[in-house]
C-alpha cells in the first residue's frame, strides 16, 4: 500500500507541476496578447487619423470643384472615420477582445468573410514582398522567359 501512495503522490506533484507551468503560459500569452492588441490600436488610431486628415482635406478640393454639397458627404466620410478611431482611443485591449468576440457570435458569417479578406489581403502582401525571379514571387525566370528565336531554313539548292 506505501509504495501505492508514493506512486499518487508522485503522479500528483508532476500534475500539479504541470498545470501550474501551463498556467505560466496561459498568462503570459494573454500579457502578450495584450501589448499586441495596445500597439496594433496605437498605430490603427494613428493611421485612421491620418486617413480622416486626408479625407478632410479632400473635401476642399470636392468643394472647388463639385460643390458644397459633395464636400459635405466627403466632411462627413472624414468625421465617421474621426469617430471610429476615437473610439477606438477610448477602449482598453479587454474591451476590443469582448467587443470581437460578440461580432463573431453575432455575426459569424461576417466574422468569416472577414477573416478570409484578411488572410487575402496578407498573402498578397507577403507575395508582393519577394524579389523579382524568385519561386513565389512575381516574374519568375520561367515564366518570363521567351524561347530563343528558330534559325532561318537554308534556302533549297536548285
Amino acid at each position: 500500500m506505501a509504495a501505492e501512495d508514493g506512486k499518487g503522490s508522485a503522479f500528483d506533484d508532476a500534475k500539479d507541476a504541470f498545470t501550474s507551468t501551463m498556467s505560466g503560459f496561459a498568462d503570459t500569452a494573454n500579457t502578450k496578447a495584450k501589448e499586441f492588441t495596445v500597439q496594433g490600436k496605437d498605430r490603427t488610431t494613428e493611421a485612421l487619423d491620418n486617413v480622416a486628415t486626408l479625407i478632410g482635406d479632400a473635401a476642399n478640393a470636392v468643394d472647388e470643384k463639385l460643390g458644397a454639397q459633395y464636400a459635405g458627404y466627403v466632411r462627413q466620410a472624414a468625421e465617421a472615420v474621426t469617430g471610429f478611431s476615437d473610439n477606438l482611443k477610448a477602449k482598453d485591449a479587454e474591451q476590443l477582445f469582448e467587443d470581437a468576440k460578440g461580432m463573431i457570435r453575432s455575426s459569424p458569417a461576417i466574422a468569416i468573410a472577414a477573416a478570409a479578406a484578411i488572410g487575402f489581403a496578407v498573402a498578397r502582401v507577403v507575395k508582393a514582398g519577394f524579389p523579382e525571379g524568385t519561386e513565389t514571387g512575381h516574374g519568375s525566370p520561367a515564366a518570363d522567359s521567351t524561347p530563343p528565336a528558330s534559325e532561318p531554313d537554308a534556302a533549297p539548292k536548285g
